[in-house]
């Protein structure tokens, strides 16, 4: 019976979150420049580039796989590596829909740096790719011009991509929850707080690497982390495993291989693992602060 109350109360804040946040970001979404941004991303310098692409991958909050398709269009437009890898890196870890949840539930603080912390890391893995000659691990790719339609300010409209984003997200937030209210009724806190919690360090890295193969979505990952946060499990280790399950998965790294050569997909996930450890530290040192 908790699980289920847990579950309940979990889902319904989300929800009204979701689809609040995600129908106001739809009904503006036609006053966004995106042909601008990719002649921005084409014509700009690399650290001007970089900013760009974070404000389009703000813009354009993709799943890990989802970005994929993506990062080709860019890279046939001529945009340049260090441009696209930022967005890369990016896209999946920033979602103002998952940012505004993740503030409401975790915290303002949190999502704050939460988004600072990530914007900074992939601005700089981004440069120092492109500063290492990684673009020569590219493969040549080819994918057709996306066909953009002009479209007006429409409640309407809001209402269906709002829709139509939920059908795709919502699962995610679901078994989050779901997950969370397991974790909530069944795991004990003390269990948790003694071994996932306190001062343990090496739980940072550890949870950056086992967030990979989870493939666990933002967006399921916002309940989780609170409910293992709310038992004692430390902040750190929760955001390690946050950005890294966010930021790469198996799915995407197969999607990746018909662009990167192997040197490239192996750099990729040693990137990622690193955003994550080293955002991971970060939250962690400012614990003790």
């Amino acid at each position: 019976m908790e699980v289920l109350q847990s579950f309940f109360a979990i889902m319904v804040k989300l929800t009204v979150l979701f689809v609040g946040i995600s129908f106001v970001l739809h009904l503006f979404q036609v006053f966004i420049p995106y042909e601008k941004m990719e002649k921005w991303l084409r014509q700009s310098n690399p650290v001007t580039g970089g900013v760009v692409a974070l404000t389009f991958a703000f813009f354009t909050p993709f799943c890990s796989c989802s970005t994929i398709p993506v990062i080709v269009n860019l890279l046939k437009n001529n945009v340049r590596f260090g441009t696209v890898m930022v967005f890369l890196f990016a896209s999946p870890v920033l979602d103002p829909t998952i940012l505004t949840i993740m503030g409401v539930i975790m915290g303002w603080e949190t999502a704050v740096m939460y988004t600072i912390l990530t914007s900074l890391i992939a601005l700089t893995i981004g440069l120092v790719l492109e500063a290492f000659g990684f673009e020569k691990s590219l493969k040549p790719v080819v994918m057709r011009e996306p066909n953009r339609k002009k479209t007006s300010f429409s409640p309407k409209r809001a209402w269906l991509e709002t829709w139509k984003t939920m059908k795709t997200v919502y699962p995610y937030l679901l078994i989050g929850a779901a997950v969370g209210a397991v974790i909530h009724g069944v795991v004990p806190a003390e269990f948790i707080s003694t071994y996932f919690g306190g001062d343990a360090w090496w739980l940072i890295p550890v949870a950056a690497v086992a967030g990979i193969p989870l493939y666990i979505r933002l967006s399921s990952m916002i309940p989780i982390s609170q409910v293992l946060i709310v038992n004692g499990m430390a902040l750190g280790p929760v955001m390690a495993m946050m950005i890294s399950s966010a930021g790469a998965s198996l799915p995407e790294l197969v999607l990746l291989k018909s662009i990167f050569k192997r040197e490239l997909i192996a750099v990729f996930v040693v990137s990622v693992v690193a955003m994550s450890t080293i955002s991971g530290f970060l939250f962690y040192w400012t614990q003790w602060l």
